[in-house]
This record gives structure tokens, sequence and C-alpha cells, in this order.
């Protein structure tokens, strides 16, 4: 069973469907300060099924796309569990929300939305799996490797995260990568073998 694309579906749905109707968007979104109560945790899982418009859904499930099947792909191979799958890219919607939980929780004007933590934490699943592997971001007009890649958003992120402007959540960017790394270092087998013995074998 393709995980992804039940994921793509599900979310493309819920999300399609708060474009027109706020009420769903209130009930979902996670608002940290109307978190004051366990019965409302529930937003730190369900603000990564909605989106705020149609380029910030199509741009989620194409990159949630483009790595998602490999990191099934990988799990099954390391664990003979697709299911894993499904841990990493829930958990680390929730474990991206939890900063910013954190710290709005007493800013009543604060909402935020969107799966960019879970899509951040399957990419970078893949780039501890495939540090070499090559990937294309704009404006670069060439291919570099997915470890050049994820150091130079990395670093973007903890700098937009630190200036603290605009609308982007950019903790949750963060965070989501972070995570992503790290549960891919505690299911591996080989206990980061497999990361250090790919980075020290450049494969372009």
């Amino acid at each position: 069973m393709n995980y992804t694309i039940i994921i793509i579906i599900i979310t493309a749905l819920i999300s399609i469907a708060g474009f027109s109707n706020s009420t769903i968007i209130d009930k979902l979104i996670l608002w940290p300060r109307k978190m004051d109560n366990p019965a409302e945790y529930y937003r730190l899982l369900t603000s990564g099924f909605i989106h705020a418009d149609w380029p910030h859904l199509i741009f989620n499930m194409i990159t949630l796309y483009y790595f998602g099947e490999n990191v099934e792909i990988i799990c099954q191979a390391l664990h003979n569990s697709r299911e894993m799958f499904l841990l990493l890219y829930g958990s680390g919607i929730i474990i991206a929300s939890l900063p910013t939980f954190l710290k709005n929780r007493h800013n009543s004007y604060y909402r935020s939305l969107g799966a960019s933590g879970g899509v951040a934490s399957v990419l970078f699943f893949t780039i501890f799996y495939s540090p070499w592997s090559s990937m294309r971001i704009m404006p670069i007009p060439i291919p570099i490797p997915a470890i050049v890649f994820g150091v130079l958003y990395l670093a973007y992120e903890m700098y937009a995260a630190k200036r603290g402007a605009g609308n982007v959540n950019h903790d949750a960017h963060l965070w989501g990568s972070v995570y992503g790394l790290f549960f891919a270092f505690i299911v591996d087998p080989s206990h980061g073998r497999v990361f250090i013995e790919s980075m020290l074998h450049p494969n372009f």
C-alpha cells in the first residue's frame, strides 16, 4: 500500500474543503493561545492537513510525492514495515509544531498551518540515507548533492527563524528537518555508520 498517495489525497481533500470553509480551518489550525488544555492538543497534528492556499498545498504535496515513496521503500527494507513512514510523517508534524506552540502560547493572534514540518522530516530522512543523491533547487540551475542542499536549507531556516520575519513558520521547517535526521538515526540498524560511510564515499 502506498501511504504517500493516501496522505496526499487526504491532505488535498481537507485543505481544499478548508479553502471555502473557515470553520474547518479554525477547528484544525495550530492556535497556541487556544490550546490551553489537553483537549486542544490534537491541533499539533491536524494543522498539517490544512493549507493557506493552492500554491502552499501544491508545493508541499509535490515535495512529499517526490520523496515519500522512497522513504517507504527504505522503511520496508530496514524493518519490513512501510507503516514506519506514517510514524515519521505524523510525528514529524507534531514535533515540528511543538516549538511554535511553546513560543506563541500567549499570543492570541498567532496561527500556523501546513504540512511543511512532516514534509521536511521526510526530506531529511532521505538525505540521511542518500546524502549524495542529486537535487534541483531554484534558482541554482544545476543539480547539487542532497547533503549540500540540506546544509544550505538548515542554515537558511535557522537564519529566517531567528529573524522571525514574514508569515512563514521557519521554526517548523527547521525542527521538522532536524527531527527527520534524528528519526533516521534512531531507526538505522547501523546506528549512523551507513551515513558516515556514505559521506566518506561521495557518489555524484
